[in-house]
């Protein structure tokens, strides 16, 4: 198939439409089920590009939940704890026993959830049964993988009245070096970013604490990779094997720190024994419970503990997390990295940083003010390595 016909461009208005390689060659896709569109495709081929870097990287499978052309969150497979399976909705008499590369869609659905609500899934590895059940009961716009096992095809096929999107890319498929596009009518060329990146790429340590031990280092090469794309400015908090916080698209750089460690302190709060206690009533589906949560560890928890509007979502009425609860709760988090897409401005970036736990910092370093950045991640005992390269994403 050299061309693909799509309904519509990124709105309904955009006609026509559609997907075709340039050179008149064969597509390097299959679409096995549904019609993907102009969006889908746009999360498809850069959360494929992510997953096969991840992998590359730290040689595990790798699973990336992409909405709107970022990341809402990626991670490796690395086993999950009882606690994560339980926040993240994992039930192993539905799903069986998780593979490594179910391990890592749970926890790349599992960081951001909400965000993760209607995305399209990324996987590094052909779909296996396992991870397949997994995602059966999110809602999930479409999937792109090398390949699906036969009953997990037909699991996937039988998700949004049998329309859900299911494409296989080919692994054998290089881009070309050189990379364009249209704005406004005008043509744009650039050398693909095909920037790799290993533990090496780590090796410049610039603080006094120089000690960033392996599981570090997997998740600082899970931040950068996210970032390389996710729409800039952009910065990523992550602990093990996953992004726990993405702030995407951002114009200053301390926002992108603040709503990426808002997220992850999050992430955390759903590990509080105060929400894991929570009682649901039995018909409260899952996307119904994440929005509750949400609204309980946030600042409008009135939203859902107010007389009369408990009783809708809870067997119980939940006590109230306080704000002081959830800083001390918060103040537990530990052995976070963060990585950037440029060099931070300022320190007042690494002070945010601090509050959500994070130990071990990647970045470009190049500020004129670097020495005060060193200053405040050697205040905290932070490690950070300057990596020499930027990683914006348009």
């Amino acid at each position: 198939m050299k061309e693909l016909e799509l309904k519509y461009g990124c709105n309904p208005n955009q006609k026509p439409s559609r997907i075709y390689m340039e050179d008149g060659s064969e597509l390097p896709v299959t679409v096995l089920n549904g019609k993907p569109g102009y969006i889908n495709f746009l999360d498809a081929f850069n959360g494929w590009q992510l997953v096969t870097e991840l992998k590359e990287a730290t040689g595990l499978p790798a699973a990336t939940s992409f909405k709107h052309v970022s990341p809402a969150g990626a991670a490796v497979g690395i086993p999950l704890s009882a606690v994560e399976k339980q926040i993240y909705w994992v039930d192993e008499a539905e799903t069986g026993e998780l593979t490594p590369l179910a391990n890592a869609y749970a926890r790349a659905r599992g960081a951001d959830r909400m965000s993760s609500y209607g995305d399209f899934i990324s996987l590094s590895d052909v779909c296996d049964v396992a991870t397949a059940k997994l995602i059966q009961h999110e809602v999930s716009d479409g999937i792109i993988a090398p390949g699906y096992e036969p009953e997990a095809l037909e699991i996937l096929k039988s998700k949004k009245k049998g329309n859900y999107n299911v494409v296989q890319i080919d692994t054998s498929y290089r881009p070309a070096p050189i990379e364009q596009k249209q704005v406004y009518g005008i043509s744009f060329e650039q050398g693909r970013n095909e920037l790799k990146m290993d533990r090496d790429f780590l090796s410049n340590v610039v603080t006094d604490n120089t000690n960033i031990p392996d599981i570090a280092k997997i998740d600082l090469l899970i931040a950068l990779i996210t970032l390389k794309y996710t729409q800039s400015n952009s910065v990523c908090f992550t602990k093990g094997g996953q992004a726990i916080g993405i702030g995407a698209g951002q114009q200053s750089r301390i926002h992108c720190t603040r709503l990426a460690g808002n997220k992850a302190d999050n992430w955390f709060l759903r590990q509080s024994p105060k929400v894991l206690g929570l009682q649901f009533l039995d018909n409260i589906g899952r996307a119904d419970r994440d929005n509750a949560i949400d609204n309980y560890i946030g600042d409008e928890c009135l939203d859902v503990l107010a007389e009369g509007t408990w009783q809708k979502t809870f067997k119980v009425k939940p006590e109230e997390l306080t704000r002081e609860e959830k800083r001390e709760w918060i103040s537990k988090m530990t052995d976070v990295s963060l990585g950037s897409d440029a060099f931070f401005p300022f320190g007042d970036n690494i002070e945010r940083a601090n509050k959500s736990g994070v130990k071990y910092i990647a970045q470009p370093g190049g500020s004129i003010r670097d020495d005060n950045v060193l200053e405040v991640c050697n205040k905290y005992g932070i490690a950070m390595s300057f990596t020499g390269i930027r990683l914006f994403h348009h």
